[in-house]
């Protein structure tokens, strides 16, 4: 599911939506000592203040951000009606106009605890997010989520509730000409904060490649090589998923290897001791976690070592503490579903090999009128059919995208021709597939494009898990034209016994025969059956108000958390 991809309507995504921005890089790129140096040599200069301070363009992908999945099925924030001229694009004009937004004639200071908490009013809200102070009271009537939710952050440090909700927007180009400076800090402690970890020793090709003995459930690696090629082994020590979770960027002889596990994610970061060709060959073995990488090197003959060891090499940490990391692609083709969606294929660059898990997404980022946006979207196949047709050299990434009339975001990407390139981040999201091992009945309930998650989930089960003995979706939009798949759904239900699939029009023509209204208490109650000694499992996938109501109803009915997947809107 995607930001825009769950929604009614991109007016209340992209044209009202504080969301944008992302980063590959770290927190911090420069030592302490140069920053503070730069920072006092440009005390009170005019110029851009994010350059003086040499903060760098970054994304952050929120846990509860639409694509991720809220084990709890609890659902995100809600959306407010905005004020009209309050749209992002409004935003954007109004932060270029020149107008003081800090109310400090562009002067930047240092914030202590005390004089940040003086400034918790709805006309004089200031908030601190990742050590830098923003006065967000300019803000206040622009943000989607309405003044109540910005007030939440008023006076204290908002990282936390930032964080939670919406991390992935890139509040420094959002908000850049609201920085009124950077909370005071002991140096000690910010030193110990930029610090990387010190680099790994032991690089040398090993005895033999036989997995490590150790009990812990860390992943570890290994490497080998031949007079052509060499190969990098991941232990995953778990089962890996059918779909994949694996990926690699081979760029400038640098590696980058990194393997989601579950809410985890363990990273190969190294910059190879010799040149190499600029493609590599990722082979899996599932069943006993073992993911084998082959790069072809360009002359013969035996390395010394496997290369140097780069930030966050060998690390094995929750994969909402990584930045996202940016490739470039290329729009292949874009091809028509209905009448305002596509499917986007986007071909990987050369030394890129993504294995995207389903229910994961991926984020797209554009440089629109000088402001970095963000959206996410959940990769399809190319068709429902291609499934289980799809070759394994099929490299190439299938975006469902709906295009919004006055959507900043849809619009542009509707208008790049093939060969025109888009930033595309790596797979986020918090889905697993593990709670289906013990179901037998599984329920999909999808609004509009919130049917993106369920398409690859919908062939996983079918394909995989046996013992769920009956699938059943139930699909609400608007009008008949804006099924999406329709044929291919019809199609799977007509061939495949334990799949079926029920569509709900909200404004439906006179001919229609299905069902007709919006989800409620006595819709769900038909649609879902819960034959004893059963178990059953729902996944909700919509707008933010469809959500929040449908798992409502659904926590009514008896369902736990449990046995919830809510996508978030």
């Amino acid at each position: 599911m995607s930001d825009e991809n769950q929604r009614d309507s991109e007016e209340d995504d992209d044209a009202d939506s504080d969301s944008s921005g992302g980063r590959n890089a770290s927190f911090f790129t420069v030592s302490l000592n140069r920053f503070i140096s730069g920072f006092l040599r440009n005390w009170g200069c005019l110029r851009s203040v994010h350059d003086m301070l040499n903060i760098p363009t970054q994304s952050f992908p929120a846990p509860s951000s639409q694509q991720r999945v809220s084990p709890s099925g609890q659902s995100g924030r809600s959306k407010v009606a905005l004020k009209p001229g309050h749209s992002l694009m409004d935003w954007i004009r109004f932060s270029k106009s020149g107008k003081d937004l800090t109310g400090l004639r562009g002067r930047l200071i240092e914030v202590t605890q005390e004089e940040l908490q003086k400034h918790n009013t709805r006309d004089d809200c200031w908030t601190c997010i990742r050590g830098m102070v923003y006065n967000v009271t300019p803000y206040m009537d622009y943000h989607p989520g309405g003044e109540e939710e910005l007030m939440k952050a008023a006076g204290i440090d908002g990282t936390e509730l930032f964080d939670q909700v919406h991390r992935w927007v890139n509040y420094e180009s959002m908000l850049k000409e609201c920085l009124v400076g950077r909370m005071a800090t002991k140096a000690t402690t910010a030193i110990k904060a930029i610090l990387p970890p010190p680099p790994l020793t032991g690089l040398a090709p090993p005895t033999s490649a036989a997995p490590p003995r150790d009990k812990d459930s860390t992943p570890r690696y290994d490497w080998f090589q031949t007079d052509v090629t060499v190969n990098v082994v991941i232990y995953a020590k778990r089962k890996i998923p059918s779909s994949g979770c694996t990926v690699v960027d081979l760029e400038a002889g640098v590696l980058r290897l990194e393997v989601l596990l579950g809410k985890m994610s363990y990273m190969i970061h190294l910059r190879l001791t010799e040149d190499v060709e600029g493609t590599v060959s990722v082979h899996t073995a599932f069943s006993v976690g073992k993911i084998q990488l082959s790069i072809r090197k360009q002359s013969k003959g035996k390395w010394t070592s496997l290369g140097q060891p780069l930030e966050f090499h060998n690390t094995f940490l929750r994969q909402k503490d990584r930045a996202p990391y940016y490739r470039d692609c290329v729009l292949v083709s874009k091809t028509e579903v209905n009448h305002d969606t596509h499917v986007f294929r986007l071909q990987l660059p050369r030394g890129t090999v993504m294995h995207v898990p389903v229910g994961k997404h991926v984020y797209l980022k554009a440089l629109i009128q000088d402001t970095e946006v963000v959206r996410p979207y959940t990769p399809v196949d190319q068709t429902l059919a291609a499934a289980s047709l799809r070759s394994s050299q099929d490299s190439d990434l299938y975006l469902m995208i709906k295009v919004y009339p006055d959507g900043v975001f849809t619009q542009h990407l509707n208008s790049l021709q093939p060969g025109d390139h888009v930033s595309v981040s790596g797979p986020e999201g918090t889905f697993t597939a593990r709670p289906l091992r013990d179901v037998t009945y599984l329920y999909l309930l999808a609004a509009g494009t919130g049917f993106t998650p369920m398409a690859r989930l919908i062939h996983l089960v079918l394909q995989d898990t046996d013992s769920i003995r009956n699938i059943r979706l139930l699909f609400f939009n608007r009008r008949e034209v804006d099924i999406l798949w329709r044929c291919e759904l019809d199609q799977l239900a007509a061939n495949n016994e334990r799949f079926q699939v029920d569509y709900v029009l909200s404004e439906p023509c006179e001919s229609w025969t299905g069902r007709r209204g919006r989800v409620d208490e006595s819709m769900l109650q038909d649609f879902l059956n819960r034959p004893d000694g059963s178990r059953c499992y729902v996944c909700v996938c919509g707008p933010s108000a469809f959500t929040e109501l449908t798992v409502g109803l659904l926590k009514q009915q008896g369902f736990s958390d449990e046995e919830l997947h809510a996508f978030q809107g």
